[in-house]
């Protein structure tokens, strides 16, 4: 029998030799700049990061973020459109090379894929009718009436401090509730609220209080990515110190959206 345990030696050692020559998977960059694009997911109906105008081109504030990435990289964009459900998992099937679409930076995500520094900071914002002077914080929701979406972050937040809900569909309905005095507040995201006031500079509503805490978005790929990751990183520095950045968050935004 010993020469069957000779063989399975022998048998182990060409297998430890052929696992130990084959070759670890290439970092996705060498690829993206071979082929000269780097293709994108995102949604393309979520205004105003990724939408279709008039004219139904793509536009939108991560649309141009990415484009600004490639430029970078020294290749194109090219972006493929999919719900929001299977974005994501549209990296394991490599459709795409990374995900541009407001992609929230989570440890839960992170123990999956790798993400870029954040390019986008969103906070909860507490808004009032310009009259309102009743409500100055957080705090004062107590015994008040909030308009919000039922199952949202912004909902939970609102009930905590003592508000009872007003259900809504979103943040229009949610706005539209607090002009018209049917609800006193609304606990909202501030990239929407600057989203609204760029749209309508004359509605009569403010934000009277802002969260500490910041919800982080960044560009999302396969795990395993360190040379990608570090250049679009890099790509990300280089828009904000050129004033691309600050161009793109001005037309969407007209404010600053990367603190």
């Amino acid at each position: 029998m010993k020469w069957m345990h000779s063989l399975i030696a022998i048998g182990l050692v060409a297998a430890l030799q052929t696992v130990a020559a084959a070759p670890s998977r290439a970092d996705d960059l060498d690829a993206i700049k071979a082929a000269g694009i780097i293709k994108i997911g995102t949604e393309g109906t979520y205004a105003p990061f990724t939408y279709h105008d008039g004219s139904n081109k793509l536009v939108g504030f991560d649309v141009e973020i990415g484009e600004a990435i490639a430029a970078k990289l020294g290749v194109k964009a090219e972006f493929l459109e999919g719900k929001w459900d299977g974005l994501i998992a549209g990296l394991d099937a490599k459709r795409y090379d990374a995900v541009i679409n407001q992609v929230g930076i989570t440890d839960a995500r992170k123990a999956k894929y790798d993400f870029s520094d954040p390019y986008i900071a969103s906070k909860a914002v507490l808004i009032v009718r310009d009259d309102n002077t009743d409500i100055k914080g957080f705090a004062d929701l107590k015994g008040k009436k909030a308009a919000q979406s039922l199952t949202s972050n912004f909902g939970k937040l609102a009930e905590t401090n003592g508000a009872s809900l007003v259900g809504t569909d979103g943040f229009d309905q949610s706005i539209q509730l607090v002009l018209n005095g049917r609800a006193d507040a609304t606990v909202n995201d501030s990239l929407s609220f600057l989203d609204f006031r760029k749209h309508k500079p004359d509605a009569k509503v403010k934000i009277v209080a802002t969260e500490d805490n910041a919800d982080y978005s960044g560009v999302i790929v396969r795990k395993g990515n360190p040379k990608l990751v570090e250049a679009i990183n890099k790509a990300l520095t280089d828009i904000k110190a050129d004033g691309t950045y600050k161009a793109i968050s001005a037309k969407y935004f007209g404010a600053d959206v990367s603190k």
